[in-house]
């Protein structure tokens, strides 16, 4: 068996310290430019491997850190962890990404697998279903550094990257009563999200600016998955005083709706406008297309990264909650009466 090229071999055959060597491997600036290609290229000619394990343990850090999202499938958290890979791996970070699939239990478990590899941090948008919180005071005690994106966590002490889902919200409810509406639904997620909680309470003071009552039974909480926004649908079919449009708290729940209602023989905006939120690529393709709320998810996700780092390398100190910016895109499914 071939021996294993070690770095006191390369510094034996380059004639510099192992240190020198040891740097130069690692990409470090105090290893001039033209000494570290010089011993990068020997490293690779002679089939040399770095002993990251070796390395990691010396540092004490694993140069990992850990995501964990509700859903990988959906248009946000890909594009999120688009953004997060990139500038982790500009950083020399791997990342491992688990999905809770909006369940606590399983979020439990990716917390604790996690920790127990000892990833350097966690970025995490929680469940839906998160209402105990004994799983992250855990992540708190052990000192690992956790960053919230999308969803804010208020139950431990942590940085929260966002956008205004309040103030966006009110955008899209306010679009609605300027397009001439006046009985406008809503489609909210549950209230222990607090995504959905603020996206409501726009939605209620665009209503109350413009002298509109709120109407509970207008207001419809699921889960906002596809099969909740075909139910919510029929819901709207089987009223005797139908809405003149729908603001709803996202893009798969508003999409499987306007396909029940315009089979039911609904015209879109004509009899019901729509707005969802987290401009899904597929409301672009859907006729009429769908107005939504773009919430910038692959600069999310690179912000949410380049916070966490910073903590892990000890700058982060305060927490605090940034926004990030987000904004209203008129397509044709709100359009005036």
């Amino acid at each position: 068996m071939k021996k294993k090229i070690t770095i006191h071999d390369l510094a034996r055959i380059l004639n510099k310290d192992s240190s020198t060597i040891s740097r130069a491997l690692a990409n470090s600036p105090r290893v001039k430019k033209k000494t570290r290609d010089l011993i990068q290229a020997k490293a690779k000619e002679l089939g040399y491997f770095r002993n990251t394990l070796a390395s990691n343990l010396r540092s004490q850090k694993s140069l990992t850190i850990g995501v964990i999202v509700p859903h990988i499938s959906r248009y946000f958290f890909s594009t999120a962890i688009a953004g997060i890979e990139e500038i982790a791996f500009e950083n020399n970070y791997r990342v491992i990404i688990g999905q809770s699939m909006d369940q606590l239990e399983k979020e439990r478990q990716l917390v604790e697998t996690l920790l127990s590899s000892q990833v350097d941090g966690i970025l995490m948008s929680i469940s839906m279903e998160t209402n105990a919180y004994d799983h992250l005071e855990r992540v708190a005690e052990q000192k690992t550094p956790i960053v919230f994106f999308d969803r804010k966590c208020e139950a431990i002490p942590a940085n929260n990257i966002l956008i205004d889902d309040h103030a966006r919200a009110f955008d899209a409810t306010e679009h609605l009563i300027l397009s001439g509406r006046t009985r406008i639904a809503h489609f909210s997620g549950l209230e222990n999200v607090s995504i959905y909680e603020d996206r409501q309470k726009g939605y209620k003071e665009a209503l109350h600016k413009h002298n509109i009552a709120e109407d509970p039974s207008l207001i419809f909480k699921s889960s906002l998955k596809s099969h909740d926004g075909k139910q919510l649908a029929n819901q709207i079919l089987n009223l005797k005083k139908k809405p003149d449009a729908i603001f709803c708290a996202n893009d798969i729940a508003a999409i499987a709706c306007m396909q029940v209602l315009q089979e039911a023989g609904i015209r879109i905006p004509d009899d019901i406008a729509i707005v969802g939120f987290s401009n899904e690529p597929l409301g672009e393709c859907t006729t009429p297309s769908l107005s939504s709320i773009n919430q910038n998810p692959l600069e999310m996700g690179k912000k949410a990264v380049g916070t966490l780092l910073d903590q892990i390398e000890g700058a982060q100190a305060e927490h605090q909650t940034k926004y990030i910016d987000s904004e209203l895109i008129i397509r044709n499914s709100s359009g005036s009466h």
